[in-house]
Parts: C-alpha cells; structure tokens; sequence
C-alpha cells in the first residue's frame, strides 16, 4: 500500500525566501502528488517565480526544506536539478535565437562520445525522434530559432523540457502564446506523461486551462500560501478572491459606449503584402477600440508590423488623420502618432538592464530635450504620475526592468508609449501571460485611452477578452478580413471561432454585422 510520503513527488516545508529587504516567500508549505498536474496560482509577484527558481536550482531556501519523493534535498544548481530528473519550461524563453533547433533542444545535455566529443549525428537523432513523438515533426530541426513564430518557439521550450524523461517538468505559462489546437496538442503530451507517472507543476493565468488541466492548486499571495485544494472543491470565484485578496467585481469592465461618428485617426485600404496581407481594408476612428481575431499565421502579425513601419506594405494604402503616408520604420510611425504594445515585451519592448526611467523616456527624449540636452527633471515628473496611474512603486524608478514581474513589466510598456501622447495604439495580445489583477487594470487603461479620444487596434489570443472590452471585431483568414462583426452583445464566441477558423456558411454577417471596414488576425 502507498504511503502519503511514498506518493508525493515534491514538497515545500516551511520554505522562506528573501532578496534584501524584499520578502518573496514566507514559511510556504505545500505537496505536489505523484503523477499529477498541480497548479501554481497569484498575482505577478506573489512568489510563482521564486518557486520555480528554488525548484530548478537558480537558488536556495533561507529557511525551510524541499523534499523530492519524501527524501530533503539541497538543490545545488541547474544542473542537479536535471540529474534529479526537474525540468522547466519558462515563459520568458530560454531559448537561444541564433541557434537551430537542434542546437537549442541538445544545449541542457547533448549526447557526447567522450570528454568534449559531441555526438552529432546521435543528437539529431534525438531530437528528430523526440519531436515526432510528441507531435512536433514538422518543425525543421535545422532552422533558425528566431526566424521561427513565437507559438512555435513556445511549443520547443515544452518540448525541449520533455526530452530526456524528467520526472518532474514545471510549465510556466506554456500556453500563453498558444492557439487552441495547440493548447489541445499539450494537454494530450502532458496526459500522456502523467499517465507514466510524471508530475507537473503548471502555472497560468487562464483559469479555463488550470480547469482543464490540472489536479489540485495551490494559491500563493504576497509570497503566503493561500491555500491549497482539489479543484472540484473550489469555485473561480474564490479562487480570484484568494490570489488578489478581494472580490474583483468582475473579469472585464463595462463596454464603452459607441463613439460619435467622426473622421478616422487611421484608415488602410486594400493593404497588401506578399504571402502575408490579401488587401485588409480598415477604419480606426477616435474614441474606438477594434478587435482582431485569427488564428496564427493568418495575416494579424504582419498587419501590426506594417502599421508600425517594421516591413513596409507593397500595396493598398495607409491614411493618418485623413493624410497619406507610407510608413518605412517605426521611428516614422512614431512620428506619425503610432505606438505598438508587442507580443513579445523582453524582446521587442523593453531594454531589462535599465531602469524604469530609461525605459520610458526613450520614445518622448525628443521632446524632452532642448539643444540635445535633457530636461531630467521634467521627465521624472513626468514617468514618476505615470507611475501613479499604473499602480507602479515610486521607489522603483531606478531598479532595472528585469527585475519586476511580468505584469509590471507590461506597465512600463504602457507607460513607455502613453507618454508620447501618440493618438493611435496597436496592441498586440497586451495581457498575455499577466495574471487576473492586471488584466483588469489593462482593460480600465485601454478604455481610459480611448475615452480620452485616443483609437486602439486590439488583437488577442483569447476571444471572450475582445468580445468584452471592444467595441468591433474583425476575424481574419489566409490575410484577409472574412467576416466582421460591429454588434458584439448578439454574437456568440462559438460564432466568432468558426469564422477565424474560415468556416463561411452559414455568413454571420449576413444578419448581424453592417459593413465595418477593418482587417486583421491572427
């Protein structure tokens, strides 16, 4: 007969973390059991990252004890936490993108014939085989990661994490840039795992995939453990009361009324680029927040690039506040009034070894500088309210980027871009891999934005998330606009998901949907 011990594969006793003066954990207890998939919830800061890292060896307990399979344990470093059998799957990801594939996936342990040796021909092998097992043989083991989408990239931080049989793998918002077919693809690999008798820890922000995934919970808040249950004994709504500490009154804010008929701030017409753009046609007028839905690959990204001055457009035409323009890079979209929110905020947004100050002051230096020398002090006035207005510590205006989480990283790139004043933004899956509290400040951001006059161009991997907060929405197929829907309180999510999916009869906007004028997917 099993024993509790015997069945449990890690447990926290009492753990205690500190970093200086800041608390990260605090006398937190839990058990994770043998083959299954337990959930690790809280706010951005509220410990998640710090378990994971006291998990993978990227640092030790002040106090307390960890225990895999009933037996205390010092993990060392990185390193013995793979002899140990611990994997992880990161979200910010660890992936290197000048290498291939196969350089990626073999980097943790590649096969070796002896002492410096690398099996080479072995460790392709390995790698090929692995990603058919799993799904993934499409993928070419020879390119280059960063020349790869970022759900692909994704998918090989997960697989790279299943390689060599671990026996405990952490997946820390693996799904956060996943379509649905891939979200399906890996709750079938980690079924299949745990029903060998892995064991997940699975962190997410997407309460609908914890539900579908995972065993038990545990909820940490301000670096305490909340509590920790079987999901069939708890609802969603004290789940979110026990992560953020209060009753949210609800997940999204009330629409915004329809603004007044007005000219456009940006309007695109039968914008176009090779294998991408299919002639997307789209009007974005003042005080209006446009949804864009589509699967990946399906023209949102390119359509956001272009706007932004990253690949210029080979036909069609842009028009800014009724003027003609063809945007060549993004300092001259930024010029023109633009700002982009991208996927990707450590990559593409945010320099992580500077502090808050620089990082916002960087589009607006321009006009904060006379004879090219910077007014300081009108700048840190100015960062420090936004500051204010996004719940971000005065204190840490100086503390480099890197440091916060990752909803408070997405702040700064919020705040980066509202300090330039510029009219229209581009917001490009804005909440991803940020937790519930945060998401609801996001909203509350966007539609301040947009009751103040400004247009915002909004795509998102979650449906239900534009259905609420915008006030139309675009479905996007093979690069072009298939069906638009300008009355979001009578369509149904079921509605807009086989429309992105290029399902066309029976039309949706043949009873529902005049005439809208935009384009986009995803």
């Amino acid at each position: 007969m099993e024993t509790e011990n015997s069945a449990q594969t890690v447990a926290f006793r009492n753990i205690g973390k500190s970093y200086g003066a800041t608390v990260a954990l605090r006398d937190v207890s839990f058990t994770v059991g043998r083959g299954q998939v337990h959930a690790l919830l809280g706010e951005n800061g509220a410990g998640k990252s710090t378990t994971i890292k006291l998990l993978n060896g990227l640092c030790k307990p002040d106090t307390g004890s960890i225990e895999i399979f009933a037996e205390p344990t010092v993990i060392r470093s990185v390193r013995h936490a793979r002899i140990l059998g611990i994997a992880t799957a990161f979200q910010e990801l660890s992936l290197i993108p000048d290498l291939t594939v196969v350089q990626n996936m073999l980097l943790p342990a590649a096969p070796t014939w002896g002492p410096g040796l690398l099996a080479n021909r072995r460790g392709r092998a390995m790698v090929a085989q692995h990603l058919c097992a799993i799904g993934l043989g499409y993928i070419d083991i020879d390119a280059t990661v960063g020349a790869l989408p970022l759900p692909v990239r994704q998918k090989l931080e997960i697989a790279r994490a299943f390689l060599n049989n671990p026996k405990v793998v952490l997946l820390d918002e693996a799904t956060s840039a996943m379509t649905p077919d891939d979200v399906d693809w890996l709750e079938d690999l980690v079924k299949g795992y745990t029903a060998r008798g892995g064991t997940v820890i699975f962190i997410s922000h997407r309460m609908p995939e914890v539900r579908r995934f995972c065993d038990h919970v545990t909820v940490l808040r301000n670096g305490l453990a909340a509590g920790t249950f079987g999901l069939d004994e708890v609802s969603d709504e004290r789940l979110i009361e026990l992560i953020i500490g209060r009753q949210l009154d609800a997940a999204y804010p009330a629409r915004l009324p329809p603004p007044r008929p007005q000219d456009p701030l940006l309007s695109v017409s039968d914008l176009t680029r090779p294998h991408c753009l299919n002639g997307v046609t789209l009007d974005l007028k003042p005080g209006e927040i446009v949804g864009i839905s589509g699967l990946q690959g399906m023209g949102q990204l390119a359509l956001f690039e272009t706007l932004f001055g990253v690949t210029p457009a080979t036909g069609g035409e842009i028009q800014i506040g009724g003027r003609r323009t063809v945007l060549h890079s993004p300092a001259q979209a930024v010029r023109e009034g633009l700002a982009l929110i991208p996927e990707d905020r450590k990559t593409d947004a945010l320099f992580l070894q500077r502090d808050i100050l620089r990082n916002v002051e960087l589009p607006s230096i321009d006009r904060f500088s006379r004879a090219g020398v910077t007014r300081d002090r009108a700048v840190e006035v100015r960062v420090r309210n936004l500051m204010d207005r996004l719940s971000l510590r005065q204190s840490a205006l100086y503390d480099p980027v890197k440091g916060l989480s990752g909803g408070n990283q997405q702040k700064v790139v919020f705040a980066k871009w509202l300090m330039t004043n510029n009219p229209i933004l581009l917001l490009y899956d804005p909440t991803r891999g940020v937790d519930v509290g945060t998401k609801r400040e996001i909203y509350d951001l966007v539609q301040d934005f947009a009751r103040a006059g400004g247009a915002v161009l909004f795509y998102s991997t979650e449906i239900p998330e534009l259905m609420h907060v915008c006030h139309r929405l675009a479905a996007m197929y093979n690069g072009r606009i298939t069906h638009n829907f300008s009355d979001l309180e009578t369509v149904t999510e079921s509605e807009v998901a086989r429309a992105v999916l290029g399902v066309t009869e029976p039309s949706v906007d043949d009873h529902r949907s005049s005439p809208i004028e935009i384009g986009a997917t995803a």
